[in-house]
């Protein structure tokens, strides 16, 4: 997909965390003209732009707009949308009337450094709420590489659970993964580029093989000693780990019977082997 140059947009960016600097930094690279404010700076007596976007916390969203409405710094011309993906666009309700519309924007991608950015080109952003609002959000996420979609009905905080569940998920994961690495002799200083790579591979296959198909490993397998190995290993090198791995090879049975691959017997064997393990530790700890 490529970007598609837009020049004469004007964007003002309130907030100036990870995600406002990050987007602020792709439209500017884009050719937008870009204004990026700190939300500690305050409200701005005027904002000139197409499209105000807010990307301030969740719970500032609706304070913001309050002030925006009240202070009269948002002129009829510009649209306003916020950023934050648990929230509809009916959290900007006070600014209807002051603005040309109101919406949601909300970048399916995870934003964790203020100095860069990441890899937008291709990703999705959720979009939705007054037209115009939507037109221009639409517009700003096409000039950035994104890909705007809009879900009539969707359940924001389900929606964002999900986001959240795999990219601050697969963060905690990665740390977990560190701890084994480092305990199996590989410098701790090497490990954030070994595992970056895996998983942007995991991600390549979800994209493009989609689900089940993207499971790889022991469990499609129907490698039962394997899941058995790395129980153990995990248990003595990362112990807090081993209910979360157990609760993750329960996910990937359910793939793996759907795939095909496995012999049922097999995959049956692996469900005994963790229920057993599973109820062994439950026993330690309780005596």
């Amino acid at each position: 997909m490529k970007r598609r140059a837009d020049r004469s947009l004007r964007v003002f960016v309130f907030g100036a965390g990870n995600a406002g600097r990050g987007l602020a930094r792709a439209l500017r690279r884009a050719g937008a003209r870009v204004t990026l404010r700190a939300a500690r700076s305050g409200i701005p007596r005027r904002v000139r732009a197409d499209l105000i976007v807010l990307a301030v916390r969740d719970g500032l969203v609706a304070s913001v707009a309050r002030e925006m409405a009240d202070s009269g710094s948002v002129g009829a011309e510009s649209a306003v949308v916020h950023i934050a993906g648990a929230l509809g666009p009916d959290v900007l309700a006070p600014l209807r009337g002051a603005c040309a519309g109101v919406g949601q924007m909300h970048p399916l991608v995870s934003f964790a450094s203020r100095d860069t950015t990441p890899q937008l080109m291709g990703a999705s952003v959720h979009v939705q709420g007054d037209r115009i609002a939507v037109a221009r959000a639409r517009r700003a996420a096409r000039t950035i590489g994104m890909k705007p979609w809009t879900q009539k009905g969707l359940d924001n905080v389900r929606y964002h659970a999900a986001a959240g569940f795999v990219a601050n998920g697969a963060a905690a994961l990665a740390a977990i993964a560190t701890e084994l690495l480092v305990a199996a002799g590989i410098p701790r200083a090497r490990t954030p580029g070994m595992l970056g790579p895996l998983i942007r591979s995991v991600g390549d296959n979800v994209e493009s093989l989609g689900l089940p198909d993207a499971l790889t490993g022991p469990v499609r397998r129907g490698d039962a000693a394997t899941v058995e190995h790395h129980v153990q290993v995990i248990r003595a090198t990362v112990p807090e780990a081993f209910g979360l791995y157990v609760e993750s090879v329960r996910a990937q049975l359910g793939l793996a019977r759907q795939i095909g691959d496995a012999a049922p017997e097999k995959l049956a064997e692996i469900a005994r082997i963790i229920a057993s393990l599973w109820l062994a530790s439950k026993g330690t700890r309780d005596v």
